[in-house]
Parts: structure tokens; sequence; C-alpha cells
């Protein structure tokens, strides 16, 4: 039977405009991109409708999830200074004993390799960020993981207060009672970014878990997660960077091992629980996932309730962005990002 010439334009046509790239893309149960030929020749496939369409970015919550994040690292620092007034002295309480160490000597300049390397590798991140299509989306993913991993690190914090890890560490004098004076050191401490380089972090007792390691696993996690799979040569170097830096904590005898390992695993697990919930629907509505039984999962609910699919990996000019994103959706990496792997 040849079918009626003007069914097969408006066919095309439909296709035309559903957003999608024009090899003749079918969408898989989770919502994937994909194309079918045979020796060279695309097979048209009819679209189901409304499979494609971009996903709503809803800016509002991604300030709600900065908001969560900025809270929860001014409340870091407020904490930093508060465990810092109950931090025993050098003299009566000497550093914990860390297998790492007896076998490492401790490098000075090692702490400041691994704070250029979290510069370096939050600004790539963010540079990444600006020219990701969903920008809004994944932006509020980061914040608010990062937002929670710092309340847990508060926590941690206030209810052990560790002894220095070396020796060589000074700290700065307490204040006890001196409201005023703690207040400088918590906007000293925020103007400065909480780093060494800048000479803004002079306090100690927020050994458990270590902020450096976190920003240094997430960045890379996110980094990986939302660019291309083929760009194996640029998830090896922020791999690297971020490694390095990690090491280079204990090189330089800033945290004790436990506090590395603590802040890699909570971060490493927090990132990917909420990406296998937000990557596979069928988790969200079973009643068997015993992940919708943490306390953060009525948040997830309102962050991911609209986004019913993997967020794909495209990119553009973030000046441009509403038009040139909408005309090209999936324009040059079709590819919807996999589970990552552990």
């Amino acid at each position: 039977m040849i079918p009626d010439k003007d069914l097969i334009n408006n066919d095309a046509s439909h296709r035309s405009k559903s957003g999608c790239p024009v090899h003749t893309p079918s969408v898989t149960g989770n919502g994937k991109c994909t194309t079918h030929g045979k020796h060279g020749d695309d097979t048209k496939v009819k679209m189901p409708e409304g499979k494609c369409k971009p996903l709503p970015l809803e800016w509002w919550k991604t300030f709600i999830a900065l908001t969560y994040a900025v809270f929860n690292l001014v409340l870091t620092t407020v904490m930093i200074t508060i465990v810092h007034e109950r931090v025993p002295s050098k003299e009566s309480s000497p550093p914990l004993p860390d297998k790492f160490f007896d076998y490492i000597d401790r490098v000075k300049w090692a702490f400041m390799v691994t704070e250029v390397n979290g510069i370096i590798l939050t600004c790539i991140w963010f540079v990444q960020l600006t020219f990701h299509k969903y920008r809004a989306i994944v932006a509020r993913r980061f914040f608010f993981i990062m937002g929670t991993l710092y309340l847990y690190r508060c926590i941690t914090m206030y209810i052990t207060t560790l002894p220095v890890p070396g020796m060589h560490m000074t700290c700065a004098p307490k204040l006890h009672d001196d409201s005023q004076a703690k207040l400088q050191r918590i906007l000293q401490l925020i103007s400065g970014g909480g780093l060494s380089l800048t000479g803004s972090h002079l306090l100690c007792g927020d050994f458990l878990y270590s902020g450096h390691t976190v920003m240094l696993t997430l960045s890379y996690l996110f980094i990986k997660e939302y660019s291309p799979r083929s760009f194996w040569w640029y998830h090896l170097m922020c791999w690297l960077l971020s490694a390095v830096g990690v090491v280079c904590i204990l090189v330089a005898h800033e945290h004790y091992s436990v506090d590395v390992v603590v802040a890699y695993f909570i971060t490493s697990r927090l990132f990917y629980w909420y990406h296998t919930m937000a990557n596979v629907q069928a988790l969200r509505s079973s009643p068997n996932n015993y992940l919708t039984h943490t306390w953060w999962n009525p948040v997830f609910n309102f962050f991911e309730r609209n986004v019913q699919t993997q967020v794909p990996c495209c990119f553009c000019s973030p000046i441009t962005c509403p038009p040139t994103c909408l005309n090209n959706h999936c324009k040059k990496y079709s590819a919807v990002q996999s589970i990552s792997e552990d």
C-alpha cells in the first residue's frame, strides 16, 4: 500500500518542530534521544508527543537552593569560631596518632597546592556550569548538595572537637566572651573564603571532616557528570587536580586521615544517592526505594518535581541562551548522561 504523500509531509513537519536533532531521534524510556539507521541512511521514527520538550529551568528554585547553601556556609564559619574556643592546647592534648603521618613526613608547601588546585577546579566547574544549557537545574543540585554537606560538617565539628593534627599548627588566641571580636573573625573568615592563602583562616577545630576535600571531590563529580563522556582527557585532568589536592592535605598534615576519608565518603555517597533518585524515574514512586526515607527527600521532590528525565549534556552561550538553546535542543551533545559509576 502506498502511503499518502500529504500524511508523510505532515509527519515530517511535526518532527522538525519537536526540538530534537534532525537525525530522526526516538525516545527511550529514560527520555534519551537516539537515532536509527542502516548503511548510513536514517530511519524516520515518529516522536511520541511531549517526550523531547525543553526542561523547565525554574530559576526561583535555584535561588532557594543558593540561599540554603550560603546560609550553611555562613553557619559553618560561625561554628568554626565557636569550636575554636574549645580546642585544647597542643601542650595539654598532643596530636592523635595517625598512620599516614607515621610514614609520610610533613611538606610545608603541600597545603598551598591543595588550595590552588581547589581554586582552579572550582573555576573550571563554574565556567562549565555557565555554558550548560540547563544551568538552573544543575546549579540548584550543586547548591543543595554543597549546602547539605556543610550542614553535616557543622554537626560533626560541634559534637566532637579533635586536637590539632600537628605541632606545627598555629592557632589564633581564644577570645572567650568577646562577642564583637568573634563577629570580626567570622567576617574575616567569610571575606577570605576560608582559605589559608588569603590569611583569613587561623582558627583550629574544623577538622572532622575536611571542607577542602568536600569541594575538591564535589567539583570533580559535577564536572564529570555534566560534560560529554568523550572528553576523557578533560575528566582525567580534573581528576588529577582533585586527587593531588586531597593527597596534599595529608602530606601537609593539615587534617587527620579520618577527616579526609569521611569527607570523601559523605560527599560521594550524597552525590550518587541524589543523582540516582534524579536519573532513575522508577525509583521516585517505588515503595521499595529506601532512599525516600532520607530527611531531604521532600526537598528533593520539590526541586526535581518537574524534571522528569535525565538532564541532557547540551551547551550554549549564556548571553544568547534562551532563544539559542530552545531552537537547538540536543544540538551538539545529544547523548543523555548515564548514571555515574562509583
